[in-house]
Protein backbone atom coordinates (compact mmCIF):
# COMPACT_ATOMS: atom_id res chain seq x y z
CA UNK A 1 0.00 0.00 0.00
CA UNK A 2 1.24 3.47 -0.91
CA UNK A 3 1.12 6.19 1.75
CA UNK A 4 0.17 9.70 0.61
CA UNK A 5 -0.24 12.68 2.92
CA UNK A 6 -3.21 15.01 2.42
CA UNK A 7 -1.91 18.48 3.13
CA UNK A 8 -0.25 21.56 1.69
CA UNK A 9 1.93 22.06 4.78
CA UNK A 10 5.57 21.74 3.72
CA UNK A 11 6.82 20.93 7.22
CA UNK A 12 4.39 18.03 7.58
CA UNK A 13 5.26 16.75 4.11
CA UNK A 14 8.96 16.89 4.98
CA UNK A 15 8.34 15.08 8.27
CA UNK A 16 6.49 12.28 6.49
CA UNK A 17 9.21 12.13 3.84
CA UNK A 18 11.92 11.88 6.52
CA UNK A 19 10.06 8.94 8.07
CA UNK A 20 10.89 7.04 4.89
CA UNK A 21 7.42 5.74 4.05
CA UNK A 22 5.91 8.59 2.01
CA UNK A 23 4.92 7.81 -1.57
CA UNK A 24 3.10 10.98 -2.58
CA UNK A 25 0.92 13.96 -1.70
CA UNK A 26 -2.67 14.98 -2.31
CA UNK A 27 -3.82 18.53 -1.85
CA UNK A 28 -6.56 20.91 -2.97
CA UNK A 29 -7.45 24.62 -2.94
CA UNK A 30 -8.95 24.36 0.56
CA UNK A 31 -5.72 22.92 1.96
CA UNK A 32 -3.74 25.61 0.15
CA UNK A 33 -5.93 28.32 1.69
CA UNK A 34 -5.46 26.73 5.12
CA UNK A 35 -1.72 27.41 4.75
CA UNK A 36 -2.38 30.99 3.65
CA UNK A 37 -1.46 30.29 0.03
CA UNK A 38 -3.69 32.23 -2.34
CA UNK A 39 -3.40 33.51 -5.87
CA UNK A 40 -2.69 31.39 -8.93
CA UNK A 41 1.03 32.15 -9.17
CA UNK A 42 1.63 31.33 -5.49
CA UNK A 43 -0.35 28.10 -5.70
CA UNK A 44 1.54 26.91 -8.78
CA UNK A 45 4.85 27.73 -7.11
CA UNK A 46 3.78 25.84 -4.00
CA UNK A 47 3.07 22.72 -6.06
CA UNK A 48 6.64 22.91 -7.34
CA UNK A 49 7.96 23.11 -3.77
CA UNK A 50 5.99 20.01 -2.82
CA UNK A 51 7.43 18.12 -5.80
CA UNK A 52 10.93 19.05 -4.64
CA UNK A 53 10.31 17.34 -1.28
CA UNK A 54 8.67 14.07 -2.32
CA UNK A 55 9.70 11.46 -4.85
CA UNK A 56 6.21 10.30 -5.82
CA UNK A 57 3.01 11.64 -7.32
CA UNK A 58 1.52 14.97 -6.28
CA UNK A 59 -2.19 15.48 -6.98
CA UNK A 60 -2.97 19.05 -8.04
CA UNK A 61 -6.65 19.90 -8.30
CA UNK A 62 -8.40 21.95 -10.96
CA UNK A 63 -11.00 24.46 -9.83
CA UNK A 64 -12.88 24.63 -13.13
CA UNK A 65 -16.05 22.60 -13.65
CA UNK A 66 -16.45 22.98 -17.44
CA UNK A 67 -14.63 20.66 -19.84
CA UNK A 68 -12.66 23.27 -21.80
CA UNK A 69 -11.56 25.10 -18.65
CA UNK A 70 -10.58 21.84 -16.91
CA UNK A 71 -8.46 20.87 -19.91
CA UNK A 72 -6.77 24.27 -19.98
CA UNK A 73 -6.11 24.28 -16.26
CA UNK A 74 -5.05 20.63 -16.16
CA UNK A 75 -2.54 21.03 -18.96
CA UNK A 76 -0.99 23.97 -17.14
CA UNK A 77 -0.72 21.95 -13.93
CA UNK A 78 0.79 18.96 -15.73
CA UNK A 79 3.53 21.13 -17.19
CA UNK A 80 4.72 22.15 -13.71
CA UNK A 81 6.47 18.84 -12.97
CA UNK A 82 6.55 15.20 -14.10
CA UNK A 83 5.18 14.16 -10.69
CA UNK A 84 1.97 16.16 -11.04
CA UNK A 85 -1.27 14.18 -11.34
CA UNK A 86 -4.24 16.33 -12.33
CA UNK A 87 -7.10 16.02 -9.86
CA UNK A 88 -10.52 16.09 -11.54
CA UNK A 89 -13.97 16.09 -9.88
CA UNK A 90 -16.44 13.27 -10.56
CA UNK A 91 -18.89 15.18 -12.74
CA UNK A 92 -19.93 14.65 -16.36
CA UNK A 93 -17.45 17.15 -17.80
CA UNK A 94 -14.87 15.73 -15.40
CA UNK A 95 -15.22 12.26 -16.89
CA UNK A 96 -14.85 13.76 -20.36
CA UNK A 97 -11.71 15.59 -19.20
CA UNK A 98 -10.26 12.41 -17.68
CA UNK A 99 -10.71 10.67 -21.04
CA UNK A 100 -9.06 13.59 -22.83
CA UNK A 101 -6.10 13.60 -20.48
CA UNK A 102 -5.74 9.82 -20.64
CA UNK A 103 -5.63 9.97 -24.44
CA UNK A 104 -2.95 12.66 -24.23
CA UNK A 105 -0.64 11.03 -21.70
CA UNK A 106 -1.61 13.12 -18.66
CA UNK A 107 -2.36 11.17 -15.49
CA UNK A 108 -5.45 12.03 -13.46
CA UNK A 109 -6.94 11.47 -10.02
CA UNK A 110 -10.74 11.39 -10.05
CA UNK A 111 -11.86 12.94 -6.77
CA UNK A 112 -15.12 13.25 -4.82
CA UNK A 113 -16.12 9.65 -5.55
CA UNK A 114 -18.89 8.27 -3.33
CA UNK A 115 -20.24 5.27 -5.25
CA UNK A 116 -18.98 2.18 -7.05
CA UNK A 117 -20.71 3.37 -10.22
CA UNK A 118 -18.73 6.61 -10.17
CA UNK A 119 -15.51 4.64 -9.68
CA UNK A 120 -16.41 2.42 -12.63
CA UNK A 121 -16.88 5.45 -14.89
CA UNK A 122 -13.56 6.94 -13.76
CA UNK A 123 -11.73 3.70 -14.57
CA UNK A 124 -13.44 3.41 -17.96
CA UNK A 125 -12.33 6.95 -18.78
CA UNK A 126 -8.72 6.08 -17.92
CA UNK A 127 -8.09 7.72 -14.54
CA UNK A 128 -4.77 6.79 -12.96
CA UNK A 129 -6.32 7.07 -9.50
CA UNK A 130 -9.84 7.12 -8.13
CA UNK A 131 -10.44 8.76 -4.75
CA UNK A 132 -13.39 7.37 -2.77
CA UNK A 133 -14.01 9.53 0.33
CA UNK A 134 -14.71 6.93 3.00
CA UNK A 135 -14.51 9.32 5.98
CA UNK A 136 -17.21 11.56 4.58
CA UNK A 137 -19.43 8.53 3.98
CA UNK A 138 -18.89 7.47 7.59
CA UNK A 139 -19.99 10.96 8.62
CA UNK A 140 -23.45 10.31 7.21
CA UNK A 141 -23.77 6.81 8.70
CA UNK A 142 -22.78 5.03 5.48
CA UNK A 143 -20.10 2.33 5.39
CA UNK A 144 -17.14 3.92 3.61
CA UNK A 145 -15.07 0.75 3.87
CA UNK A 146 -17.76 -1.21 2.00
CA UNK A 147 -17.29 1.21 -0.90
CA UNK A 148 -13.57 0.39 -0.96
CA UNK A 149 -14.41 -3.33 -1.02
CA UNK A 150 -16.96 -2.87 -3.83
CA UNK A 151 -14.53 -0.90 -6.00
CA UNK A 152 -11.78 -3.47 -5.40
CA UNK A 153 -14.09 -6.27 -6.55
CA UNK A 154 -15.16 -4.41 -9.70
CA UNK A 155 -11.63 -3.41 -10.66
CA UNK A 156 -10.33 -6.94 -10.11
CA UNK A 157 -13.21 -8.39 -12.15
CA UNK A 158 -12.18 -6.40 -15.21
CA UNK A 159 -8.46 -5.90 -14.57
CA UNK A 160 -8.68 -2.09 -14.52
CA UNK A 161 -5.33 -0.38 -14.00
CA UNK A 162 -6.84 2.51 -12.03
CA UNK A 163 -5.47 2.61 -8.48
CA UNK A 164 -7.86 2.93 -5.54
CA UNK A 165 -6.74 5.94 -3.50
CA UNK A 166 -8.65 5.76 -0.21
CA UNK A 167 -9.27 9.39 0.71
CA UNK A 168 -10.81 11.22 3.65
CA UNK A 169 -8.85 8.91 5.96
CA UNK A 170 -9.51 10.02 9.54
CA UNK A 171 -7.54 7.63 11.76
CA UNK A 172 -5.18 4.66 11.87
CA UNK A 173 -7.89 1.99 11.72
CA UNK A 174 -9.08 3.46 8.44
CA UNK A 175 -5.54 2.88 7.16
CA UNK A 176 -5.35 -0.70 8.45
CA UNK A 177 -8.81 -1.65 7.20
CA UNK A 178 -8.17 -0.16 3.77
CA UNK A 179 -4.97 -2.19 3.59
CA UNK A 180 -6.94 -5.34 4.45
CA UNK A 181 -9.41 -4.58 1.66
CA UNK A 182 -6.70 -4.05 -0.92
CA UNK A 183 -6.75 -0.28 -1.45
CA UNK A 184 -3.69 0.66 -3.49
CA UNK A 185 -3.12 3.98 -1.75
CA UNK A 186 -4.24 5.83 1.37
CA UNK A 187 -4.16 9.56 1.84
CA UNK A 188 -4.75 11.29 5.14
CA UNK A 189 -3.26 13.66 7.68
CA UNK A 190 0.16 13.07 9.18
CA UNK A 191 -1.53 11.86 12.38
CA UNK A 192 -3.02 8.87 10.55
CA UNK A 193 0.49 7.74 9.61
CA UNK A 194 2.16 8.59 12.92
CA UNK A 195 -0.61 6.77 14.76
CA UNK A 196 0.53 3.48 13.23
CA UNK A 197 3.74 3.78 15.25
CA UNK A 198 1.99 3.75 18.58
CA UNK A 199 1.13 0.87 20.90
CA UNK A 200 1.11 0.91 24.71
CA UNK A 201 2.97 -2.42 24.87
CA UNK A 202 5.74 -0.98 22.72
CA UNK A 203 6.02 1.96 25.12
CA UNK A 204 6.02 -0.19 28.26
CA UNK A 205 8.39 -2.73 26.72
CA UNK A 206 10.88 -0.05 25.72
CA UNK A 207 10.65 1.53 29.18
CA UNK A 208 11.52 -1.87 30.71
CA UNK A 209 14.41 -2.45 28.32
CA UNK A 210 15.87 0.98 29.04
CA UNK A 211 15.48 0.47 32.77
CA UNK A 212 17.26 -2.88 32.62
CA UNK A 213 19.96 -1.47 30.35
CA UNK A 214 21.03 0.99 33.08
CA UNK A 215 22.59 -1.91 34.94
CA UNK A 216 24.92 -2.48 31.96
CA UNK A 217 26.46 0.99 32.39
CA UNK A 218 25.99 1.63 28.67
Amino acid sequence: MKFFIDTANLDQIQEAQDLGVLDGVTTNPSLMAKEGITGKANILEHYKKICEIVDGDVSAEVVATEFDKMVEEGEELAKLHDQIVVKIPMIKDGVKAIKYFSDNGIRTNCTLVFSAGQALLAAKAGAAYVSPFLGRLDDISTDGLQLIADIRLIYDNYDFGTEILAASIRHTMHVVNCAKLGADVMTGPLSSIDGLLKHPLTDSGLEKFLSDAKSFNL
